[in-house]
């Protein structure tokens, strides 16, 4: 190798960290706004929890996080969106339980839940529980399943729809006790309270959005769906202190598009566990009684996989799979 070649060699070698770098600069993440998906109705506490984490997110990244509402098809709009968008990190989605349920559910969800997706970051559960209104007629849960099975099919109940994890939670209630009444999906949690409150519905099985509604004194909560009572709701006994074995813990997080290039997917990680433990978000985490539960995108994904064959099970033994 001539002396001239060598040094062009050496030169070209020395040049590529720099071109990298260039590459790396230009493509920098983000450079514009970012989408965040929450499949839910505006004013649930899926809803509340996530802006929180938007705005303190965008200060972090730089680039604002737009929340966008995508309401209807029990949750699983967000998931859906996420089967046409580009895997470069500017569509992401909230993840939640009807995400890897329903395509169990419908036979027309042809997205796989644990293969089509690209799991990000797990956050926190959520604390499920039954209330009536604050002057309804039953007073603790075994007051009111006795009402039910005295009264079959009388007592209309609402969730946040069908296949929900509030829904299936009453349904095995329901099962385990050999009661019949009737069902009334709606499309969020916060659509559900205004119906309880407004008396279309005897009861809702939901998420913790009634806190506020019971300490207010509009709703009362009978029973909790957690191993463990609620820390606001410290006489408030759980479902399995009743005596029926049912324990719901449905834990959410950020999921995106199929084949999102790690890289990326660390920047989104990483400004979310940040803006997750930040005063704001815990408090609001404190007063919803919901845990923080922080898991990487590969042990999330590893937990729903092991989740979507139990939930596979579940729906089987209620009879709830499709023919």
């Amino acid at each position: 190798m001539s002396s001239l070649t060598r040094r062009a060699a050496i030169v070209g070698t020395s040049a590529l960290p720099l071109a990298a770098a260039s590459v790396r600069a230009q493509q920098k993440f983000p450079d514009r706004p970012i989408r965040l998906i929450i499949p839910w109705a505006a004013g649930g506490p899926a809803d509340a929890g996530f802006r929180i984490l938007a705005q303190s997110v965008s200060k972090k990244l730089g680039q604002q996080v737009i929340v966008d509402n995508k309401a209807g098809a029990s949750g699983i709009m967000g998931a859906m969106a996420l089967q046409e968008a580009k895997p470069d990190g500017y569509t992401i989605s909230q993840m939640h339980m009807s995400v890897l349920r329903q395509p169990l559910l419908n036979k027309q969800l042809t997205y796989n839940p644990i293969s089509d997706l690209t799991y990000i970051l797990q956050i926190t559960g959520f604390v499920m529980g039954i209330v009536v209104k604050a002057d309804a007629p039953w007073k603790t849960l075994p007051e009111l399943l006795a009402y039910a099975k005295a009264h079959p099919g009388k007592l209309n109940w609402g969730t946040l729809g069908i296949g929900s994890t509030q829904h299936l939670a009453m349904e095995r209630v329901g099962m385990a006790q050999g009661l019949s009444w009737t069902h009334a999906p709606y499309r969020g949690t916060a659509d559900t309270l205004r119906a309880l409150l407004g008396g279309e519905i005897d009861f809702a099985s939901e998420s913790s959005g009634w806190a506020p509604m019971v300490q207010a004194g509009q709703l009362h909560l009978l029973a909790v769906f957690t191993a463990e009572r609620a820390k606001r709701f410290p006489d408030v006994p759980t479902v399995k202190e009743l005596g029926i074995d049912v324990v719901v813990d449905s834990p959410g997080g950020l999921i995106g598009p199929k084949g999102m290039d790690p890289a990326v997917v660390a920047v989104l990680a990483d400004a979310f566990r940040a803006a997750a433990q930040e005063p704001e978000h815990v408090k609001f985490l404190e007063n919803m009684d919901q845990p923080l539960i922080l898991l990487d995108g590969p042990a999330y994904k590893a937990a729903m996989a092991k989740t979507y064959e139990e939930e596979k099970e579940l729906l089987r033994r209620l009879s709830l799979l499709p023919a």
